[in-house]
């Protein structure tokens, strides 16, 4: 009697286990700068992804979804260890955000370790989109280089035929430069790096006065892009010299900016000025529960809970196959009817999509966007060929 008594105790045992996996929460980690002078750029992520996760009824393929957040403060050393914490003690399914490149490059020895799917929302540096690519890691933001590839085939198009260059030094500050070239064919006058975080531009505003080129193109990011804008506007050169920009100008910058950014040229994957299907109710919905206009970090926020969303309905809520799970993510991809328009991953997990160009504009008392057109269509980035199958 004892015996059957064990084993039957046994097997309920073993049947509540399993029916605790299937119901089981999907945990997701997210991981950006929630402080310090780019705080808008890892809040609006969070801030969108939580909204797509609150109109899938908090849950993602079916599944409970539980959402941890972390601030990375935009220090790679932080962003190694909550990687870290993230995985070995809270035991995600996925982690989201990843912070700026230079973070997310040293968060990933735990990530390709583990195997555990990681997307980044605001980063993909180019040794990933090459011959570091891996087949747990995507970006559903863009490779770095994109915008600025959008930018440089927007200058050549308008025939500038010398341009000065500006980015911060650090692994995205030198895609950028890089892909603005790669489709730019005139005279680069000087290409200048500053330091993260830099507050005060007036020294390289004047040298850049100094060199008097035909366009500027600046990739200022958050805080960074707030303080040069307005020294360029306070310098008198924005109504002389175009200001061409990758995430200079954005709906995280533009309320500190206003007038000062009228005239700015951006490129960028989306912006409230995009007539795709659905994004007047993303942004209509944004609006009303945070009380401001989104910004493409924002947009690819949403766009990652929806596709992830899609994945974990694919492995029927299964995602401790770390590999059958990243397949899904991969899969799910090519079905996502993102906010951005046109949009799947490349062989290397770096988004295939539409660059657009954007300018503020004055319309009366009103700071608005218009859309100029869309430089670069469909476009896949100059990495891809590098990337080989793991």
């Amino acid at each position: 009697m004892t015996i059957k008594f064990t084993l039957k105790a046994a097997f309920a045992g073993v049947c509540a286990l399993a029916v605790h996996a299937a119901y089981a929460d999907v945990t997701i980690g997210f991981t950006g700068p929630l402080s310090g002078p780019v705080a808008a750029v890892g809040q609006d992520q969070y801030d969108g992804f939580m909204l797509g996760i609150e109109q899938l009824g908090t849950k993602l393929g079916g599944q409970n979804v539980k959402v941890l957040r972390e601030d990375d403060q935009l220090k790679p050393e932080l962003g190694n260890q909550i990687a870290r914490k993230l995985i070995d003690r809270d035991k995600v399914d996925a982690i989201v955000g990843l912070g700026f490149s230079n973070v997310l490059m040293a968060s990933l020895p735990r990530i390709v370790e583990s195997g555990t799917v990681a997307i980044a929302t605001n980063a993909g540096p180019s040794p990933l989109a090459g011959k570091g690519c891996l087949p747990n890691v995507f970006s559903t933001a863009w490779q770095n280089d994109g915008t600025a590839e959008a930018m440089g085939k927007f200058a050549q198009d308008s025939g500038y035929k010398r341009v000065y260059l500006m980015a911060p030094n650090y692994q995205a500050g030198k895609d950028y430069i890089a892909g603005f070239k790669r489709y730019y064919k005139g005279e680069v006058l000087d290409e200048v790096y500053t330091q993260v975080n830099q507050p005060d531009y007036s020294a390289e505003i004047a040298q850049l006065q100094a060199a008097a080129p035909d366009a500027v193109f600046v990739f200022y990011p958050g805080g960074m892009g707030v303080n040069f804008v307005k020294q360029f506007s306070q310098a008198g050169l924005s109504k002389r010299l175009p200001m061409l920009s990758a995430f200079t100008v954005d709906g995280t910058t533009m309320p500190a900016l206003r007038d000062a950014a009228v005239g700015v040229i951006s490129g960028a994957m989306w912006d409230v000025a995009l007539k795709t299907p659905g994004n007047a109710e993303f942004v209509a919905a944004f609006s009303k529960k945070y009380g401001r206009v989104p910004s493409h970090y924002a947009a690819v926020g949403y766009d990652t809970a929806n596709l992830l969303n899609i994945a974990v309905g694919k492995v029927k809520g299964n995602t401790s196959d770390k590999a059958a799970f990243a397949a899904a993510v991969k899969a799910a991809g090519g079905e996502l009817k993102a906010v951005r328009g046109p949009f799947k991953f490349n062989a290397n997990n770096m988004p295939v999509q539409n660059y657009y160009a954007f300018q503020v504009a004055k319309e009366g008392t009103q700071v608005v966007v218009k859309q100029l057109g869309t430089p670069l269509s469909n476009h896949q980035d100059s990495y891809v060929s590098q990337c080989k199958p793991k």
